[in-house]
């Protein structure tokens, strides 16, 4: 008879097996521009966090113990900066592939001047297997992640099952996982996935998504969306205790 603790890790096994076998992005090595090599030369002492395999002590990086919020693909980071200058008392760590990313985010922040956030440059989930600790993260935010909106594809979307099982090990009791999209379709799926995962309340009144929260920003591309009609879909749901 295998105990509990040896399922546990066949589980996380199995479930760290599959998310490598099929990765969410494409890694588009895009030229940096000289502001953006500038920042990641410069500013990554301050801001960078480096992938390790042992979870990162971040009451230490951040020097207090504070909620915490976790955004995956922040894109070029702007509207990142702009939460984490907005709620001073809250600590911000971004995750990113995409090098140009990164270096516009640096840029970003120390332009905005902004001394709560922390970025990673490398895959989301290795850096949530590996260098963040269980019940450790307040929020955790995914802003309008690649669709893959053909159906062959849609194996390739981030939220699946097995991702949300290791958010939900990496949230604190009560801790919020935050998407949004402009995919109707993809948020379908979200909300499908989401209100078959155990140990998750959906926020909704009526279990379906919510209006967009006053803490994510409205961007200049969703600004462009609303005016030509599109719709934008945002799913919050609390890990149960």
């Amino acid at each position: 008879m295998t105990d509990s603790t040896g399922q546990q890790q066949d589980q996380q096994a199995e479930t760290t097996t599959y998310m490598r076998r099929i990765r969410s992005f494409v890694l588009r090595e895009g030229r940096l521009t000289k502001g953006q090599q500038h920042a990641l030369d410069t500013y990554w002492v301050d801001y960078g966090l480096t992938y390790q395999a042992a979870p990162l002590q971040l009451a230490e990086i951040f020097g207090r113990e504070n909620h915490k919020v976790l955004e995956i693909g922040f894109g070029m980071g702007k509207s990142l900066v702009q939460m984490a200058k907005a709620a001073p008392e809250k600590d911000f760590i971004g995750i990113e592939v995409h090098r140009p990313g990164v270096g516009a985010c640096l840029s970003e922040a120390v332009a905005q001047q902004v001394k709560n956030l922390k970025v990673f440059e490398h895959d989301a989930v290795e850096v949530l297997e590996h260098s963040i600790a269980d019940n450790s993260l307040d929020t955790v935010q995914l802003f309008f992640p690649d669709p893959w909106h053909k159906k062959r594809h849609h194996k390739r979307r981030i939220v699946q099952s097995e991702f949300v099982q290791l958010l939900r090990r990496k949230l604190k009791p009560g801790g919020v996982f935050h998407m949004a999209t402009d995919w109707e379709n993809y948020a379908e799926h979200m909300l499908e996935v989401m209100l078959a995962a155990e140990g998750f309340t959906n926020l909704s009144a009526d279990n379906t998504y919510v209006e967009r929260p006053e803490q994510r920003p409205l961007t200049k591309f969703e600004q462009r969306g609303q005016r030509l009609g599109h719709g934008v879909w945002d799913l919050m749901f609390k890990k149960e205790s």
